[in-house]
């Protein structure tokens, strides 16, 4: 009997095994470069920052929505676009899709602009079936932390398990790497 449950522990745990191996993670990011609040110009943006870290720590692949028509360069004609476009609902196009279907858990970071999402990442969201899904969602901000995000995200990602979004200010997350892992530590367990 003592032999047939040992056999048993080391199916069932060779299986677990197998399925930790197959769950697979991806990134989801938003991220704008150009002149941006608080940090000036940059060259990569400070949610990328933060997702370029989570790839590092986890293996996760980066998937960047990129709207087919790239905001503006100047920060001030950013955000008066990103209002424009917040004011009408608007769901601006994007370059190119990824599938999610295959992944377990996602992570999805994206600045927030006027309290919420930028709009091409509603654009995303409503092409896919988020059910079963876990979604880590991280943000930049510089001051107002994730806006209602939190709440707008459990919305529209019916039948995900969304996580509390991470919100990190942008000019850390562009400046200060270590400050921008102790923050990703929690979102990594």
């Amino acid at each position: 009997m003592r032999i047939i449950s040992i056999a048993v522990l080391m199916i069932l745990s060779l299986s677990f095994t197998a399925s930790a191996a197959q769950a697979k993670s991806l990134i989801v990011v938003f991220s704008r470069a150009d002149e941006n609040y608080g940090v000036g110009h940059i060259e990569v943006g400070n949610t990328m920052k933060l997702a370029q870290i989570i790839a590092e720590k986890t293996g996760s692949e980066i998937f960047e929505v990129k709207p087919s028509k790239p905001y503006p360069a100047k920060y001030d004609d950013c955000i008066d676009v990103a209002k424009r476009e917040q004011n009408q609902n608007a769901r601006p196009a994007i370059v190119q899709d990824k599938d999610i279907s295959e992944y377990d858990t996602i992570y999805f970071g994206y600045p927030i602009w006027w309290g919420d999402i930028p709009m091409c990442m509603y654009t995303f969201i409503e092409a896919h079936d988020w059910s079963g899904k876990t979604v880590i969602p991280f943000c930049t901000h510089e001051g107002s932390g994730s806006g209602k995000t939190d709440r707008t995200l459990k919305a529209a990602m019916k039948g995900a398990d969304v996580k509390r979004a991470l919100a990190v200010r942008g000019s850390t997350a562009q400046n200060d790497r270590s400050a921008s892992e102790r923050a990703l530590s929690e979102i990594l367990k």
